[in-house]
């Protein structure tokens, strides 16, 4: 089994951390890959030479069948690792390093047991959907697809117009700071900021949740993953831009985004006895008594 490892060179690696996770990924005798930035981290810290054809670009390139991608640091990095695998069906793992994550997590113990388990095979995966964009990029993308989330927000002190349609038909012109449309998976991240609700992330649906609307009646509102949403953004004289997962893009008046479900899915790695829910008592704190 191979290991393909993903993380960014901002976070505060330090030594210790990482020597564990090469004993561990040694002592199983796991072949393994890097991305560049990371590598050269490593190479810094512990002073490890990785071989040029050890490591990838912003594509993983052609990878046994057996590989598992493991994303060391937030969720963040876990958005950004998945879209260097290209359309394999790798699955992935993400370990955190961070402080606020759902997709990461701690998986019960040390590297030593996590790598131990994906050395018995012992690994449940969960399919979760992504959004399809098609619209008027002023730059082509690497990918036009989404894990958590797309949004349009204004970038200046005016309002924004969006129009919204679900199946051609009106749902709404929202006027305010921007508009979310959210998979379940992302609806713990942007949208759960902007007054969302929190989806399991099996259920087929995505949200739409307006930011800062000028109409205080505007509320979230899910639909159906088969559904085909279109915004068209009217910037009333100020900047605005769109973003999703974690690139951004500026936009001028009149611009139009198609999003759909997209045919690809990714397979992400959850820890054995730990639940959606388990995570969010765990991450929320629901049930702490504040008067403690």
């Amino acid at each position: 089994m191979k290991i393909i490892l993903f993380s960014r060179s901002q976070l505060p690696h330090t030594a210790p951390a990482l020597r564990e996770l090469f004993a561990a990924i040694n002592r199983y005798g796991f072949d393994y890959a890097l991305n560049r930035e990371f590598a050269e981290v490593v190479g810094r810290l512990l002073g490890i030479d990785i071989a040029p054809g050890d490591i990838y670009d912003e594509h993983i390139g052609e990878q046994p069948d057996h590989a598992v991608m493991v994303c060391y640091g937030g969720d963040g990095t876990l958005l950004e690792g998945i879209h260097r695998l290209g359309n394999r069906k790798i699955p992935v793992l993400g370990i955190n390093a961070g402080h606020l994550g759902f997709l990461t997590g701690d998986h019960g113990g040390s590297f030593d047991e996590i790598f131990g388990e994906i050395a018995a095979d012992n690994l449940s995966t969960e399919p979760r959907s992504m959004l399809q964009i098609e619209g008027d990029f002023p730059s082509e993308p690497h990918q036009h697809l989404a894990l958590n989330e797309f949004a349009i927000q204004r970038y200046g002190s005016g309002m924004i117009s969006v129009e919204t349609y679900v199946d051609d038909q009106l749902v709404a012109t929202y006027h305010g700071d921007g508009v979310i449309l959210s998979t379940p998976t992302g609806s713990t991240a942007y949208s759960l900021s902007a007054g969302g609700p929190v989806v399991a992330p099996t259920c087929e649906c995505f949200v739409i949740s307006p930011l800062a609307p000028h109409n205080l009646t505007m509320r979230p509102i899910v639909i159906p993953d088969s559904s085909r949403v279109t915004f068209r953004v009217n910037t009333r004289h100020t900047e605005a831009s769109i973003s999703f997962d974690d690139r951004s893009y500026p936009i001028t008046n009149g611009t139009t985004f198609t999003l759909r479900r997209a045919k690809r899915r990714i397979y992400l790695c959850v820890p054995h006895n730990i639940s959606f829910y388990d995570t969010l008592r765990n991450k929320m704190m629901w049930g702490i008594d504040p008067r403690s």
